[in-house]
Order: structure tokens, then C-alpha cells, then sequence
């Protein structure tokens, strides 16, 4: 280890910006391009899996559950086979549930079609990962009464109804029962929610599961299964099939999440690879340019090269030299565009509150002089926004750091340097001593 000693101090040498035979702006522009591309990188996929573990999470938690045992004879449940499921390791909470399809009308607004969900009074107490999804915006989560329902926001509005108000729902996926009356249909707004998650706040909405049973007229419901690993669901769902007290029961299924959400979830993927590889090529241009300015360093340094090869260094040792420079242009932009992309990342909101005080205030200066002068902009000062409410369904710009991406980031800005260093110091090896010293 000590014979290479000499490679680092060489190297520091040859990458030193006060050497009066070369110019170091080829290294500068390296080692921002790499700064660049890693920070570009890591601050868009932060901002994509805010937004779409934010939509799987809202998907996951409110409407389709971990794992679903569909078709579960409604007078089952509280009994030996929800314990039996329940008592499984891996499984967080389990939530009996109807669905059923209706035609909400309100006062004013016109009919609305929505999903309705059918759920015991204590369900946020049973299921906390919903709980947490769930934000009501005005009233309370009380199912308790049979003629109670809970609306989205954006349902509510296009109903035209707030709490307190009345709403008739209509059935039009199960079976009318013979007894059934006009007042049965008739339901009073108990609260008004909201998820983050538009199609849910549109279409969703919440009544007692006794109601949804008598509406519906079918003995048989769902269980939603929550789980600690969400991965886990293809074994426990296989342990669900296993147990005595489910194989008693005949007609159900278990479906998993990956079952239901496959082309949803397969588009998130495809949709974050394709971005990935694109904002990688940032990686490509920038070893590119770093392959041609080692290539030119190479050349330039023949002769030196030449007196370290008479003095006993071999191929390797010299080429080690060169690798230095991509190890050094390499770790440097990957490490400083890693680090600010996650200071960026962590703090996005503000980021972007800061760009839009930045353009807020260039607009009212521009309208200054011309208000000043004709009594009016020319610009329209709201003010500006990125991502203004009333275009966007979003509240903040969500973030989320996943640590092994940060990793494979910094390592390909890492490695588009070092490799495009190691390519190019091959030439090191077709270098004759004798050819190189004799013209000297």
C-alpha cells in the first residue's frame, strides 16, 4: 500500500488549478455537471414519491386495504374467523365493510353517482391508518345513526349540501328489499371529509353498515385486512386460505392489493423509471465530457507520462494517476448535489415559497412604474403560484426521501466519472518510454 502512495500526491498534483500548462474549466464544468444531474435527480424523485406513495397510501389506507376477504357471511364477523385472521402476526387491523353503488340527490344540487361504503360506527377506532388519511373538514365521523352519512368535500359541493343537511340515496347495485320504503333513502349529512385524493372526495361517502346491508338486501360483506409490510401480503393472505376457520366458510376469496391496483400501480412504476432514465442522461453528457477533457489530459502529458514509466511505474500506477481525477470530479459534484438535493428535498415547501415571493415581488415591481405613471400594471397582480390551489388538488408539495435511491444516485454520478477516467487512462498502455523520451 505504501508503493502507491505517490499515485495520490501525483494526482493532486495534476488536478492543482495553479499548474501554469493547463486550464481548469473542464473540471469545473465536470464536477457541475455531476452537482447538477445528482441534484436535479434527487429532488424530482423526492417530489414524485411524495405524490405517488401519497396516492398509493390514500388508496391503500381508504378504499382498497392490504388484503380483502370478499364474500364473508356478514353473521361471521366479531366471531371465531375475524379472530382467527386477526391473531395472524404481520396484520394491523381488520374492518368489516359493504360497498355499494348510489345515486346521491341534494336539495339543490343535481343527482350525483358515488361509491358508498357501509361501516361499523367505531371504525376510525379499529382501522388508525385510515384515521390518519381521513380529514374532516366540518361535522364529525358518526355513522352511529342509521340515516347518518359522511360526504367528500368535493361530492358535498356538487351536491350542493352541508352538515345538517338531507340527502336521498338510492341503491343501484344491490337488491330492493320487499319492505323498504320511501324514508329509508332519506339520510342527514353527519360531516363532511376530506382524503387529498380527488376521485375519493368526489365519489366517496360513508353510512352505517346495518344501512348498507338493508339497502343492499345481501347477507355477505367484506373484510378489509391492514398489514405492517404491505410486501407481506401474497404469504399472509396464503396463512388467511390456511386456517380452519376460513376453509369452513364457503364462496369467499382473498384478494391482495396487487390484484386490484396492478395497471395503477404498474403506470406509477413505468412513469418513475422513464424520469429516472431520463434525468440520467444528465450522467451520460457530463462522463462524455469528462472522457474528452481526460483524453486531451492524457496526450498533453505524454512526456511526463513517459518519465514515470522510465522511473519504474507501471501501467496500473500511472493509470491510477488519471483515475484519481475522476475519483476526485466524481465525489465531489456527487456529494455536494446529493447534499443539497436532500436539504432541497427536506425543505421543498419552503423552496418553493421563497420562488414565489421571489416572482410575486419582480411582478409588483414591474406593475410599479407603469401604476406610477398610467395608473395601472400591465401584469395582473393575485398573486402568483407554482402549484395554486385552484388548479391543483393539493394542498403542499409533499416529499419523500427513500434512502436506497438517494444511494443509487449519488452512485451513478459517482461512477459516470470514475469510469469515464478509467476508459480513457487506457491509453496509458500504448505509451512507449524510449518513443516518448527520444524526441526530449
Amino acid at each position: 500500500m505504501a508503493a502507491f502512495r505517490w499515485i495520490g500526491f501525483v494526482a493532486a498534483r495534476y488536478i492543482s488549478k495553479n499548474r501554469k500548462d493547463r486550464s481548469n474549466s473542464s473540471m469545473i464544468l465536470a464536477i457541475l455537471g455531476i452537482f447538477i444531474g445528482v441534484l436535479a435527480l434527487t429532488v424530482i424523485l423526492a417530489v414524485m414519491n411524495g405524490f405517488q406513495l401519497g396516492f398509493i397510501e390514500s388508496i391503500l389506507e381508504i378504499a382498497s386495504f392490504h388484503i380483502r376477504l370478499e364474500s364473508f357471511p356478514r353473521g361471521e364477523t366479531g366471531r371465531s374467523p375475524e379472530a382467527a385472521v386477526g391473531a395472524l402476526p404481520g396484520i394491523t387491523a381488520i374492518l368489516p365493510f359493504m360497498e355499494l353503488t348510489g345515486i346521491i340527490r341534494g336539495k339543490q344540487g343535481g343527482p350525483q353517482v358515488a361509491a358508498v361504503r357501509g361501516l361499523p360506527p367505531d371504525a376510525l377506532e379499529r382501522d388508525t391508518g385510515m384515521a390518519e388519511k381521513i380529514e374532516m373538514l366540518r361535522g364529525r365521523f358518526d355513522i352511529t345513526g342509521s340515516g347518518s352519512i359522511l360526504l367528500g368535500v368535493e361530492l358535498a359541493r356538487q351536491l350542493a349540501v352541508d352538515v345538517g343537511n338531507e340527502i336521498s340515496l338510492l341503491s343501484v347495485s344491490g337488491i330492493l328489499p320487499e319492505d323498504a320504503s320511501p324514508e329509508d333513502s332519506v339520510f342527514t349529512v353527519e360531516g363532511i371529509f376530506r382524503t387529498g385524493f380527488y376521485e375519493y372526495d368526489l365519489g366517496w361517502a360513508f353510512i352505517n353498515l346495518d344501512k348498507a346491508a338493508a339497502l343492499e338486501g345481501r347477507d355477505t360483506l367484506s373484510l378489509g385486512i391492514k398489514l405492517k409490510n404491505r410486501w407481506q401480503d401474497q404469504r399472509i393472505a396464503a396463512r388467511i386460505r390456511k386456517l380452519p376457520e376460513i376453509q369452513e366458510i364457503t364462496g369467499y376469496t382473498v384478494k391482495s392489493w396487487r390484484d386490484y391496483n396492478r395497471a395503477f400501480f404498474g403506470a406509477l412504476r413505468t412513469e418513475k423509471l422513464l424520469m429516472f432514465i431520463l434525468v440520467g442522461l444528465i450522467f451520460i453528457v457530463v462522463g462524455l465530457n469528462i472522457f474528452q477533457a481526460q483524453r486531451k489530459a492524457v496526450l498533453e502529458r505524454r512526456e511526463e507520462i513517459g518519465l514515470l514509466r522510465a522511473v519504474g511505474a507501471t501501467d496500473r500506477a500511472v493509470r491510477l494517476i488519471f483515475v484519481w481525477d475522476g475519483v476526485i470530479i466524481g465525489g465531489v459534484g456527487a456529494g455536494l448535489g446529493t447534499l443539497m438535493g436532500l436539504i432541497l428535498a427536506f425543505n421543498i415547501g419552503l423552496f418553493f415559497t421563497i420562488l414565489e415571493a421571489i416572482v410575486n415581488g419582480f411582478i409588483g415591481l414591474l406593475n410599479f412604474i407603469p401604476g406610477f405613471l398610467f395608473g395601472s400594471g400591465f401584469l395582473e397582480d393575485e398573486g402568483f403560484a407554482f402549484f395554486s390551489p385552484a388548479i391543483f388538488y393539493i394542498k403542499e408539495i409533499p416529499s419523500r426521501i427513500i434512502p436506497y435511491e438517494v444511494f443509487l444516485i449519488f452512485m451513478f454520478g459517482f461512477l459516470s466519472a470514475v469510469l469515464a477516467a478509467w476508459f480513457d487512462s487506457g491509453r496509458i498502455s500504448r505509451t512507449r518510454p524510449a518513443e516518448v523520451l527520444r524526441y526530449e
